[in-house]
């Protein structure tokens, strides 16, 4: 088929904080330089921001580099952190408060800020179209295109208009391809292309395999008196005390606004574990239920994180492109933060093109001199700080593990002359479900849990019934015949938005798959135990609609 084109010097693949922060900075050294670029950013949501969902306690000193002025220009930077507190939960109703002298440092959010993530987008957006760039949300970058000698060429948009059966409907629209001298890819958590961009040129050779946590959050209005603005408070221990490590946070936001949420890291054995459940019990918690008790709940959301680190990064570059963000695995995981990483990311990727087009650079040259900036750049510093703080944390326990990241950060400041490694990835760490007894869960109680059906209700969720299923099984006999056998099908617990089950028809069991829940966190493609489902993009401007996530 043919398709119509266009053509920019950049191509930036998703308006989160790493692809809009490598437009701004695009844009403003071009400008600088008299030799203005042409640069387009494609997102897949229905408006910048719509698929963003993050904590988030955010360290604005990576802002200061980008925009000087951002305090004086509306920059959504609302709520200064107050104070910190950390629990270590050790029962469903017993806790202890951690002193501040034993936190590892990391863990401290003097001068850091309690924001929005999507809100962060939706200005880094609004700065970036002052300078010249061309954002389009609602266009999913569907396929890689290739140049002749190999180099990527750029992205084909995702038709509009196929109908379930594959064939086009009335209306049907053909993607566009958008050409680039250069492709930056900042799809976030196991994006879709940057997993084949991974596999095809080998970046992760030598490299620790990437492990990932399922992020839940919602945000909820409390009664005044319950609400202390710029409080923040982490989490450790219970309920994930089944073979399940992760942590929960609590932030008080402005205008009497609570997030909450739980992580919960994918390396877990028990096949029986629902992680939507896990974080359901984690509510009702004293610790937490003392300040939502009486609130409502107003958005649920959840979302796979990249927690490899620096032991995980792949390399960044190769012919025609780069990577990005969380998209390659830029977050820091001591200290819970990402979004700061993924912003210089994408700068150091924006500084490297900026010097190697405008210096007349053939186009498709792999540009791994970004390996140098990158390596001179605080973001390797922190990022090689903190590469112990997961594999500590899988080894040797949440107490363990938190003894030795404790030592490791205050004492040695990150550089305990040991790297530890988590060697084995996270979907082949499912046990066999004969292992583990089933976990019998509360009934929600609709006042602090809920069941995920309403949940999914309130992240805006929305896909047109009749198109291509992007959830795709690589052998459609295996949920059933294999991981229903050995694992009860995890994919009915794993999933927080209950796209999948398992129904009987007719006497036989059935695999369904109800893509229209989908919230895009991507988990099914990263836990399953046999690798059978892959997430690909559906039709645009589908998925979530986040507000002030």
């Amino acid at each position: 088929m043919e398709r119509e084109s266009m053509e920019f010097d950049v191509v930036i693949v998703g308006a989160g904080p790493s692809g809009l922060a490598a437009a701004c900075r695009l844009m403003q050294i071009s400008k600088d330089s008299g030799q203005e670029l042409t640069v387009c950013v494609v997102e897949k949501g229905s408006e910048v921001g719509a698929h963003i969902l993050s904590g988030a306690v955010f360290e604005p000193k990576v802002l200061g580099e980008l925009f000087d002025d951002w305090k004086t220009t509306g920059a959504p930077l609302l709520t200064a952190v107050t104070q910190d507190e950390i629990h270590m939960l050790s029962s469903a109703s017993d806790s202890r408060a951690m002193p501040n002298a034993l936190v590892p440092k990391t863990m401290h959010n003097e001068g850091n800020y309690i924001i929005s993530v999507g809100n962060l987008c939706r200005w880094l957006a609004e700065r970036a179209e002052e300078l010249g760039v061309e954002v389009f949300p609602g266009f999913p970058a569907s396929e890689l295109l290739f140049n002749e000698d190999g180099s990527v060429k750029g992205i084909q948009i995702g038709d509009m208009g196929v109908g379930e059966d594959g064939q086009p409907k009335d209306g049907y629209e053909p993607g566009m391809e958008l050409h680039a001298k250069y492709t930056v890819f900042g799809e976030g958590c196991r994006g879709h292309l940057g997993k084949q961009l991974i596999e095809k040129f080998q970046l992760d050779n030598g490299k620790t395999p990437q492990h990932y946590g399922l992020g839940f959050k919602e945000i909820w209005t409390v009664p005044s008196e319950q609400h202390e603005l710029g409080k923040v408070v982490h989490t450790g221990g219970w309920p994930l005390t089944e073979g399940a490590s992760g942590g929960g946070f609590m932030y008080h936001l402005e205008d009497n606004q609570i997030a909450v949420g739980l992580i919960v890291d994918l390396n877990y054995a028990n096949p029986h574990l629902s992680p939507f459940d896990e974080f359901q019990r984690y509510k009702t918690h004293p610790v937490i239920a003392k300040t939502l008790t009486g609130g409502e709940r107003i958005s649920y959301g959840a979302r796979a994180i990249t927690k490899g680190g620096l032991n995980s990064l792949p390399k960044l570059t190769f012919p025609g492109g780069m990577i990005i963000g969380c998209d390659a695995g830029t977050l820091n995981f001591a200290k819970i933060k990402g979004t700061h990483t993924a912003m210089k990311s994408g700068m150091l990727a924006a500084e490297t093109l900026a010097q190697a087009m405008l210096a007349g650079v053939d186009a498709g040259k792999d540009l791994d001199c970004l390996q140098d900036r990158f390596d001179e750049s605080w973001l390797k510093e922190e990022l090689y700080c903190s590469r112990n703080f997961g594999p500590a944390m899988h080894k040797f326990g949440t107490y363990l593990g938190g003894a030795f990241n404790f030592v490791d950060q205050n004492w040695f400041g990150g550089k305990f002359p040991v790297t530890l490694r988590d060697e084995k990835p996270d979907y082949a760490q499912m046990a066999e479900s004969s292992a583990y007894s089933k976990i019998d869960y509360p009934k929600p109680d609709g006042k602090l849990s809920f069941d995920k059906l309403s949940s999914v209700y309130l992240s805006n969720t929305f896909h047109e019934e009749d198109q291509l299923c992007h959830l795709r099984l690589k052998d459609a006999r295996i949920p059933i015949d294999v991981n229903l056998v050995k694992f009860d099908e995890p994919a009915q617990r794993y999933c927080p938005a209950g796209v999948y089950e398992i129904i009987e028809d007719a006497g036989e069991k059935k695999f369904v798959i109800n893509g229209q829940n989908c919230i895009h966190c991507k988990t099914c493609d990263i836990k399953d135990p046999s690798q059978n489902i892959t997430w690909v993009t559906p039709e645009g401007g589908g998925g979530p609609n986040y507000p002030n996530m």
